[in-house]
């Protein structure tokens, strides 16, 4: 049997109790490290389960899955993803192998940040389409994102921006050269993501947001040391939200009086909250 089992988002404790026992029973534990990244290191995990952990990285799960899957028919292998399995990406590709190959599948779901931006008191049905944003470069700034924004923002619903993370990315250089150099991680803020958006908004000039948009940044979602503010997206350019992993999210206009109660809470500035939320959103305190 192949598991797939989602750990949630902060450290080895998030493991569901289903989760922790088809690891303790596996002989073969591989852990995703490309998609996302744990709040602790590997070996927090590897202490707490009793087991080692292998890290899987992008071409081990992506072009080496038949190491993953090897004798998955007669022993049990599970594959370890932070979040939920099929939160923020798919894994679909190794299922179908498996399958292929005569290989069950199960699938043990936890938190990911599709559910647990409710932290922010913004209604999970009162949002849009997902975005991811990419680090831009000297010669590559994609906006194709824009439109998804747009089209969320043009019906009122809030849009949930994921951050890119690069891990084990190499430079154009020694990739030519085909040498096993690796880049050191990064992992996009809040404040990058933010000048980013105004850098399209500016590009694009259709103001599918603006630098008053109310927006929420967090950071750490679901660990004890999490950070959830609320503000215009000028303001967000300079508060400090430490740590990886970041998130942000766009308000959309139909924002309902609790949400903003607790947008409120969360406040930046409350004062300038209160203001945009009368003038743009409708909403008086």
């Amino acid at each position: 049997m192949l598991y797939i089992v989602g750990l949630g988002l902060s450290d080895e404790r998030d493991i569901t109790v289903k989760g922790l026992e088809a690891v303790k029973g596996s002989e073969r534990i591989y852990l995703e490290a490309y998609t996302s990244i744990l709040m602790v290191p590997k070996e927090r995990l590897e202490a707490f389960y009793g087991k080692e952990v292998i890290v899987a990285h992008r071409e081990t799960v992506e072009s080496n899955s038949d190491d993953i899957l090897r004798d998955a028919d007669k022993i049990d292998v599970s594959l370890l993803v932070v979040g939920d399995p099929y939160g923020a990406t798919t894994h679909t590709d190794l299922v179908i192998r498996a399958h292929e190959l005569g290989i069950k599948v199960k699938t043990i779901h936890n938190a990911s940040i599709m559910n647990a931006v409710g932290s922010t008191g913004l209604q999970l049905y009162s949002f849009g389409q997902t975005i991811s944003m990419v680090f831009f470069t000297e010669n590559w700034r994609p906006d194709s994102f824009y439109d998804r924004v747009s089209e969320n923002a043009k019906i009122g619903l809030h849009t949930l921006c994921l951050l890119d993370i690069k891990v084990r990315e190499q430079s154009i250089e020694n990739m030519m050269r085909n040498r096993p150099i690796y880049e050191p991680p990064r992992f996009m803020t809040v404040n990058q993501a933010v000048e980013q958006l105004l850098e399209v908004e500016e590009k694009r000039q259709e103001k599918a947001y603006t630098e008053d948009t109310i927006a929420v940044g967090v950071s750490r979602l679901g660990s004890d040391d999490q950070v959830i503010k609320a503000g215009t997206l000028k303001q967000l350019l300079t508060v400090d939200f430490g740590k990886p992993l970041h998130s942000l999210v766009l308000v959309g206009s139909r924002l309902h009086l609790l949400e903003a109660e607790i947008l409120r809470e969360n406040a930046v500035d409350l004062d300038v909250l209160n203001l945009v939320l009368k003038r743009d959103y409708g909403i008086d305190k």
